[in-house]
């Protein structure tokens, strides 16, 4: 099996965190979105929305989004469990992937896509005034994570799932935007020194 992906795009990262946390290796090939390499008649054999990461089976099977990745790879190794082990746990986990993916790294991505220089042939047409107003969305959505994070040690609960790996590809994307974090969030910066400590946090 291979994954498509541009090591430098915070989704791809998503998947190779996870990976890591379950200490699985993969081949991994890499698509240069600054060369449009996404945009090629081979690529766009394998996802027609263009999008990367994307896991080609060894039948030829290709899944892609960020998500369903996690979880074929979930299903075939579910130790250590990142997406729960319980009914509740797993719609407990979700539950929070899903805010932390639409209310933080999502208006990170906006932000990041609408103001950057280097984003101007990409992301046409180019409209700052709804990057700035994700910068706002993103600092509400990190605002929310600290209250989430005051009584708990993860996103989720007490233990490392897919929501963590979501919240902190969000927290690092924001470097590349102007978006810092309020010193008054200290449960999230003292969240984001637990989570940047895990090995897997590097891959």
């Amino acid at each position: 099996m291979k994954i498509y992906e541009e090591k430098r795009a915070p989704n791809p990262r998503r998947v190779r965190v996870f990976l890591a946390e379950k200490g699985i290796d993969v081949e991994f090939q890499q698509v240069s979105i600054m060369d449009g390499e996404h945009k090629t008649v081979e690529f766009t054999r394998l996802n027609p929305l263009q999008r990367v990461p994307v896991l080609e089976l060894d039948d030829g099977t290709v899944i892609c989004e960020t998500v369903a990745i996690c979880r074929y790879f979930e299903e075939l190794h579910p130790e250590p469990a990142l997406m729960g082990t319980t009914t509740i746990e797993r719609a407990h986990i979700e539950m929070f992937q899903r805010q932390v993916e639409f209310g933080l790294l999502q208006p990170i991505a906006h932000c990041f896509r609408h103001l950057h220089p280097a984003m101007e042939n990409l992301e046409v047409p180019q409209v700052a005034e709804w990057g700035k107003a994700n910068r706002e969305r993103a600092l509400a959505g990190m605002d929310w994570l600290n209250t989430q994070l005051k009584d708990r040690e993860f996103v989720a609960g007490d233990t490392y799932t897919i929501a963590d790996i979501t919240a902190l590809i969000a927290i690092d994307f924001r470097k590349v935007t102007p978006i810092e974090i309020p010193d008054q969030l200290t449960c999230l910066t003292d969240w984001h020194k637990r989570v940047t400590s895990r090995r897997s946090s590097g891959a």
